[in-house]
């Protein structure tokens, strides 16, 4: 087969007659063209429509985090070749699960879905893969077998987090909590922060709140004034998500706090970094995976769905630990930065088949 390609009929009594040295050669060629045809397959499958397009259905739109993980998500995209269709929820679960309905409607390739509330997901991710249409979900568990999970692993997060609290405060601190129940990577946070608290009888929380309102570093910061002004012990402040920490952050600061309180949270973003870096800033340690990366493994997870193959049921971005004191002596200004200086932070080797096109970096 691989000889006709090459516009050549050779009967099998030349065979006979080539040399063992040119046989042994042959063998060797066939075996890489078929490695590079294997390579091209995967691409040739998702490009197998005129222009393919992947709709990405965002539950939460605003904040630095999200728009870095878009950004990711347009990159993998325009790498693949594909048509990228964004779908804006603005945090309104029902208008979500429209959405989803839309791009099954609109007869689309593939679907992500980022965050959301599982209880109105479950359904139209269901009709999805029931009409043939893969789909995957990123930080929001949608209950099906047939649909892949992305995430940064929530569980390495928080251990990261409360090791270095344990590592700067010792095993008896008061703690304030920030928690909005209902999005699953807080969720999933939350069980493991209940968990070490039950390990570590020293750690008294003595407030926990949160809210969802936009924009939610304001409104954070509104309720962690009120929380400081009754309860002036506290030696930390957990927020597992970063614009947690930044209404925390300011609250600290106008309390004249930051000597006294240090806040820990989840994710990163060019802004966290110089919040984190400012002098004296009581914002000392994140737990976060490169969210351009994020992006960029759920448009090649689904790709790999639409070609024909499995990225695994669950899809782990394992996170790193970022201190203000890391930031600070690498002199670290950006996520490019941190990437430069932290390779398995730029990228990891996941849903990256040989055929795979990657982004530039």
């Amino acid at each position: 087969m691989i000889l006709r390609r090459f516009g050549r009929v050779i009967r099998i009594e030349v065979f006979i007659r080539i040399a063992f040295y040119w046989l042994s050669a042959i063998v060797i060629f066939s075996s890489s063209l078929a490695q590079n045809a294997y390579a091209n397959e995967g691409l040739d499958l998702v490009r197998s429509t005129v222009v393919p397009r992947i709709a990405l259905v965002r539950f939460v739109s605003r904040g630095d985090f999200f728009e870095a993980y878009l950004d990711g998500v347009k990159r993998q995209a325009k790498a693949l070749g594909v048509e990228l269709i964004e779908m804006g929820a603005r945090q309104d679960p029902l208008v979500q699960a429209e959405m989803v309905e839309q791009a099954i409607a609109m007869g689309v390739e593939g679907i992500i879905v980022q965050h959301g509330r599982e209880d109105t997901l479950i359904e139209v991710s269901k009709k999805a893969v029931e009409t043939g249409i893969p789909i995957v979900a990123f930080d929001v568990d949608v209950k099906n077998e047939n649909v892949p999970q992305i995430e940064q692993s929530d569980a390495e997060i928080v251990s990261l987090l409360t090791e270095q609290m344990l590592k700067d405060n010792g095993d008896r601190f008061n703690a304030a909590y920030i928690y909005f129940p209902g999005p699953t990577p807080l969720d999933r946070r939350d069980a493991v922060w209940q968990a070490f608290k039950k390990k570590q009888p020293g750690v008294q929380e003595l407030a926990t709140f949160g809210t969802m309102d936009q924009p939610i570093p304001r409104f954070t910061a509104n309720q962690a004034r009120a929380v400081l002004t009754v309860h002036s012990d506290v030696d930390v402040i957990f927020a597992p998500y970063d614009d947690f920490a930044l209404g925390a952050k300011s609250a600290v600061q106008e309390a004249d706090l930051s000597e006294q309180i240090k806040i820990y949270s989840a994710d990163i973003t060019d802004r966290d970094i110089k919040e984190m870096r400012e002098p004296g800033s009581p914002w000392v340690a994140t737990a976060a995976s490169n969210p351009y990366l994020l992006g960029e493994v759920s448009v090649r997870s689904v790709a790999m769905l639409m070609a024909g193959e499995d990225p695994g049921r669950k899809i782990v971005v394992q996170p790193r630990l970022i201190t203000r004191g890391l930031l600070n002596s690498m002199n670290i200004t950006s996520l490019k930065d941190l990437a430069r200086r932290m390779p398995e932070f730029a990228d990891q080797d996941i849903a990256k088949p040989d055929w795979m096109p990657v982004p530039e970096r």
